[in-house]
């Protein structure tokens, strides 16, 4: 059985095997809950149906976060979108910019979303694989599959480091999530196993030290829009792995690197609210905006 210690052992295992990451985790799972894989497999479904709603739901343009500091921020980049044919960045990318947006958004609603791995990172992995969907055609079954594989990466880091930005900062949530998201755009695309650990590897260097920060202690500002920075982040470390780039420090030593920053960052940096953005002078009005003096 996994052991979800070690990303460079579930590579090992899958190569061997000649399988794909998400295919010896989904028989290993239902080894251990003495299920069928047909019913894990249709759990999942379920939550990628989820991730599809929550795209839909977050890019009404009447959205409003409770505290009222956020809201229509896909709407408005979906709209941008259409209105340039895509912008700067082109349409498939602004296109997924908006569905993390949406996602995020109707996190900050109270609304229903997948926590991947957390809520404050929830935009990166729907923003990333709804967008593979919808815009790219790939089959529903891989895109299915893959969030086996994201799950996967998101124990192990889980279990060498953390995913709480109370622990780790920002880095342990958007960098997670988008490290899982690099690794199942991977298997997505027909890489192989090792070719979606040095995807998520460059992922998480890229957001190593990212500090967690909530203005007012609400996981809107800066959160909602890092899951954008997240969902870029990984389309790149996907394709730099696609195309035989790797990450000069393994997967696992990379994760080891971000337990070991989040440790050594400062409380006020690790979601208290107290410093970053947070401590700003417009950070502190806003929170006198929501909670009163």
């Amino acid at each position: 059985m996994l052991k979800y210690d070690s990303i460079a052992e579930m590579v090992k295992t899958a190569t061997q095997k000649n399988m794909k990451i998400s295919e010896i985790v989904l028989a290993d799972e239902a080894k251990k809950m003495e299920k069928n894989p047909e019913e894990l497999y249709a759990t999942m479904a379920e939550n990628f149906k989820v991730m599809q709603a929550s795209v839909v739901t977050g890019m009404d343009p009447k959205l409003k976060s409770t505290s009222g500091l956020t809201g229509g921020e896909g709407y408005k980049m979906r709209a941008y979108s259409d209105k340039t044919k895509g912008g700067l960045a082109g349409e498939f990318i602004t296109r997924a910019m908006s569905r993390a947006l949406a996602v995020s958004g109707c996190n900050a609603a109270m609304g229903r979303i997948v926590a991947t791995p957390t809520a404050g990172s929830c935009g990166i992995l729907p923003g990333c694989l709804v967008s593979l969907f919808e815009e790219k055609g790939y089959s529903e079954k891989d895109i299915i599959m893959s969030i086996f594989t994201a799950g996967a990466f998101g124990m192990v880091i889980a279990a060498k480091a953390c995913i709480a930005g109370a622990e780790g900062g920002c880095q342990a949530e958007c960098g997670s999530a988008s490290g899982m998201a690099a690794a199942a755009l991977v298997e997505v695309a027909g890489g192989t196993p090792e070719m979606a650990a040095n995807a998520c590897a460059m992922a998480i260097n890229n957001q190593l030290g990212l500090v967690c920060d909530p203005v007012a202690g609400l996981v809107e500002i800066p959160c909602i829009k890092r899951n954008v920075s997240g969902v870029m982040i990984a389309f790149s470390a996907a394709d730099m792995a696609l195309a035989g780039i790797t990450s000069a420090i393994p997967v696992d030593e990379c994760i080891d690197a971000m337990n070991d920053i989040g440790h050594a960052m400062p409380a006020a940096l690790r979601e208290t609210a107290m410093g970053g953005l947070a401590a700003t002078p417009t950070g502190i009005k806003l929170r006198k905006k929501v909670f009163g003096k």
